[in-house]
């Protein structure tokens, strides 16, 4: 598959400027706000009493600022970030290892915790409850346990599937927050601190533009800002206006609600190759030439919380509302339109 610019996948070209967009307190981490007024009272209410902050579960889809949150937390916190994934920790050796090495204070970043080998999670267990390691030193009749102790850290959690979550796993954490899409007036803020701190200059106009195609996601925010900045440089006069982003975002073939050539070659074949049945996951990979998996877990998402499609017992549908954004009649009122005929 190739790359989108519109993912909410990291690509190697984030990682390079990424980290240096991102806030570092909680009064420079615009949107989410219900999040981060919790946070900011757990956050004081554990400094207060000198404490680690409870363990918390951060969940979303990617893109949204979860990794940022968690470096917030730390630097809130006073303490170091040590950042890991779920997938890298294949055994509990590994964890024991990278416990052993936190500091009080310290806050452990898991990213994918769903995705946890069961063993690794049963060593997680009395770390995040005892903090401590109950470690198995030997083999056969010699096999002994040892209990080590760890100093009081903080754990956060990220996963973009919070269903797949052991029951036990998420119930120990105390601090559980959804992060949710962001509003295309949080966006245009996000652009504009974006904008200064890459130097570009830009009006509001033009940032609203390009937040609205954005797909309420920071990271595509800040993957389009650099994208429209080219634009702007090359074919304008460096600045960011209405008409430079709406040019940019055109040839991007990024239309007015954030879908691509891909998201609109699928609404298309499901349209016009068949008329608006239900069609399944196999036969919409067929006639796209996309990867079924792709489909359900890229293109799919954003289509359904647009109300573009709807999933049905007999396949993927089309709705009027799909029906409409690509320019074609929906099936009720086209037959409304041959019943008038008839008469």
């Amino acid at each position: 598959m190739e790359e989108r610019l519109i993912s909410s996948s990291m690509m190697m070209e984030d990682e390079q400027i990424e980290y240096s967009l991102r806030p570092k307190f909680l009064n420079e981490y615009i949107g989410q706000r219900n999040v981060k007024e919790h946070m900011r009272i757990y956050i004081e209410a554990a400094k207060h009493r000198s404490e680690p902050l409870d363990h918390a579960l951060l969940y979303g889809p990617p893109g949204l600022g979860k990794t940022t949150l968690a470096a917030i937390i730390a630097n809130e916190m006073g303490g170091n970030l040590r950042v890991t994934s779920g997938p890298a920790i294949s055994h509990a050796g590994d964890l024991a290892a990278i416990l052993t090495n936190l500091a009080a204070g310290d806050v452990l970043f898991i990213d994918e915790i769903h995705r946890l080998n069961a063993s690794v999670e049963e060593v997680l267990y009395p770390a995040m409850e005892d903090f401590a390691l109950d470690i198995i030193i030997g083999k056969g009749p010699s096999a002994h346990s040892i209990r080590l102790d760890l100093p009081h850290f903080t754990l956060v959690g990220a996963t973009t599937r919070m269903g797949l979550l052991t029951s036990p796993l998420r119930d120990r954490f105390g601090i559980k927050e959804q992060l949710e899409m962001y509003p295309p007036e949080d966006l245009k803020l996000i652009i504009e601190r974006s904008a200064e701190i890459l130097n570009v200059e830009i009006d509001p106009e033009g940032a609203l533009e390009i937040a609205s195609r954005s797909r309420g996601t920071p990271r595509i925010v800040n993957r389009l800002l650099k994208r429209v900045r080219d634009y702007a440089q090359v074919r304008g006069n460096g600045v960011i206006d209405l008409e430079t982003a709406r040019a940019a975002l055109e040839m991007l073939a990024i239309d007015e609600i954030g879908l691509d050539a891909v998201d609109r070659r699928m609404l298309s074949a499901m349209i016009e190759k068949f008329g608006g049945r239900a069609v399944g996951l196999d036969t919409i990979a067929a006639a796209t030439g996309e990867d079924a998996t792709t489909i359900e877990d890229v293109y799919e998402p954003y289509l359904l919380q647009l109300g573009l499609i709807a999933r049905t017992p007999r396949g993927r549908i089309v709705m009027p509302q799909g029906y409409i954004h690509m320019g074609y009649t929906p099936p009720a009122a086209q037959s409304q339109q041959q019943e008038k005929m008839k008469f």
